[in-house]
């Protein structure tokens, strides 16, 4: 599939944009959005100096430092606004590897925010180590909750010869990954519209979700994950993902928790779901204290810690020797 002959003209000129920051060779690492906040505060007021400062940190621009190519591209993606007698995009290019991605500029306060940080870096990571150490064959695949289409681009270069699924049910996301998925030319990629896996049929050798896993007051569908703690959404990943495996197929999840008392909520939910001799599954902690911020507001004045964990569930299938042990030790 050409994805972009699908693209309308506003996304075919984000795409353009991407293409040239990629041969200016423009990079930059996404951070947590309170050190977003922290550097921006140091030059507060100040108007961007570099592609880094536009693209990068959200800061406002003068007229007259981007190329006249690159304004009126980012003027035909209609991602441009006026900030008292400056510019500013509304979106973002963050550098993963040798790939850029588009998403929502900071801060994300929209409802239809399309994420990408260090969360992303991690379940990046943690999909190519399965991708590496799995020798079962992938012939479909899908990303629930595609954001801007990490998960589903990660998988498609590595598995050239699979139908990669990108589903998400937020259309700025399916936009996003749409043009990404352009940019980094991979031509095994779908992109649907889908609550989880409710408006896909069949079954998959590997699904993947790096879902909203926080208990936000704004309902941001990027970051509210349901629930009094957030981990509505991901357990309810875990209910349609299981029986939607194909035999030898997995699911890696990479999720958070809110840690009381010392015990995992999210776990004691999915374990009686795992139970079934179909399935082998580990289960760990992959960094044991994120976003500590969120500590001081309401929602949780109970919890002691935010975690993120790996969830990789396998459906044992005929000529799959042996079972997977369950873990809930750090790596």
């Amino acid at each position: 599939m050409n994805q972009e002959e699908h693209l309308s003209a506003a996304d075919l000129a984000l795409l353009q944009l991407g293409r040239r920051l990629q041969a200016d060779g423009y990079r930059f690492i996404t951070p947590t959005p309170l050190t977003h906040q922290r550097v921006n505060d140091r030059s507060f007021g100040q108007s961007a100096r570099t592609l880094r400062e536009v693209f990068g940190w959200s800061r406002p621009f003068e007229p007259g430092l981007l190329s006249v190519d690159e304004q009126r591209q980012l003027q035909q993606a209609g991602v441009l606004e006026e900030c008292n007698g400056r510019l500013k995009s509304h979106v973002r290019w963050s550098s993963l590897d040798d790939l850029l991605f588009v998403h929502s500029g900071y801060p994300t306060d929209a409802a239809d925010a399309v994420f990408f940080g260090p969360d992303t870096y991690r379940f990046a990571r943690l999909i190519h180590a399965h991708l590496q150490q799995s020798f079962a064959p992938i012939r479909r695949a899908v990303d629930i909750g595609c954001g801007a289409g990490v998960g589903a681009i990660v998988i498609a270069r590595a598995r050239r010869e699979a139908e990669v699924l990108a589903v998400d049910i937020n259309p700025l996301a399916l936009r996003m990954t749409a043009v990404n998925t352009a940019l980094a030319e991979v031509a095994n990629v779908s992109i649907e519209a889908s609550d989880v896996l409710k408006d896909v049929d069949g079954h998959f050798d590997l699904i993947v979700a790096n879902p909203p896993y926080m208990a936000d007051p704004a309902e941001r569908a990027y970051r509210h994950g349901g629930g009094a703690l957030g981990a509505q959404l991901s357990l309810r990943i875990v209910e349609q993902a299981l029986y939607r495996l194909a035999p030898g197929g997995s699911l890696v999840l990479y999720t958070g928790v809110a840690m009381i008392d010392g015990l995992d909520p999210f776990l004691d939910a999915v374990t009686p779901l795992l139970e079934s001799p179909m399935f082998g599954w580990t289960y760990r902690e992959l960094d044991p204290d994120v976003f500590g911020e969120e500590l001081l507001t309401p929602d949780y004045q109970r919890v002691e810690r935010i975690a993120v964990v790996a969830l990789i569930v396998t459906r044992i299938g005929p000529g799959i020797g042996g079972t997977v042990t369950s873990s809930t030790g750090a790596p």
